[in-house]
């Protein structure tokens, strides 16, 4: 099964944290890409609040459940979008598991994540198209994966990390930090990041300061993925860029 973060073509359009910096939507625009802000989902703390990994969930390339919290406004918002919308079960709220029930990694055919915390109906989904779980401690693991091909990611979590290992999964390891996220001490590589075609993968902004920059480009390159950057500001994490391709 092909991976939702993955897109097959260029992107229709992109879900992104509605506080994301206007050069960030400005680029995406001039890609050609259709920008939904996401709403802000006011039961979690304020530094994830507008994080679309952290109430989305994309099955496959025409299905995305969400969480019921918010899943009235983007039924609004992509209503005139052939895309399925299922509502989750589990209500989010405020900390940490609460918040965490949409939050899952994928590649290759796995999902990654704390599946004592996953939303039921995902699962279910995830399941039915089989989809093999690959349970770890680290809850937001979305956040904390960056997918770069069908079997290969970039982490700073080792429990990621050493389970991908284990699935003879390619996963570059970085050094955590050097990510903004405000209201936290920093964010991580997988929410500051999303494709917007098959070969280009958009970082929300500058790493050349990141210690990894070196290794993440080679990286990049061993699987013919050209990074695009959207700001000329220093990379933010905004809780994944979630691209679209939707007839």
């Amino acid at each position: 099964m092909k991976n939702p973060f993955i897109p097959f073509r260029k992107v229709r359009a992109v879900i992104i944290d509605g506080r994301a910096h206007e050069d960030i939507i400005n680029t995406l625009i001039k890609f050609n890409i259709r920008v939904i802000k996401t709403i802000k989902c006011e039961e979690l703390y304020d530094a994830i609040s507008y994080h679309p990994d952290i109430v989305i969930h994309p099955i496959d390339y025409q299905t995305l459940i969400i969480a019921p919290n918010v899943y009235d406004y983007y039924k609004d918002m992509l209503k005139n979008a052939s895309l399925k919308l299922i509502k989750g079960e589990k209500k989010l709220k405020r900390n940490y598991p609460e918040n965490i029930a949409y939050n899952v990694a994928r590649v290759s055919h796995y999902a990654i994540h704390n599946f004592k915390y996953t939303d039921e109906k995902l699962k279910y989904y995830l399941e039915k198209k089989g989809i093999e779980f690959i349970n770890i401690k680290q809850g937001y693991s979305k956040c904390s994966t960056c997918i770069v091909s069908d079997n290969a990611i970039i982490t700073s979590d080792p429990s990621i990390y050493k389970e991908c290992k284990k699935y003879f999964i390619d996963a570059l390891f970085i050094n955590s930090g050097y990510i903004d996220l405000p209201g936290l001490n920093y964010g991580f590589i997988g929410g500051a990041t999303g494709f917007i075609s098959d070969m280009q993968l958009a970082f929300t902004g500058e790493y050349q300061h990141h210690p990894n920059f070196l290794d993440i480009n080679i990286f990049l390159k061993k699987y013919r993925k050209k990074p695009v950057i959207l700001s000329s500001k220093k990379i933010i994490d905004v809780g994944s860029i979630i691209p679209l391709v939707y007839n």
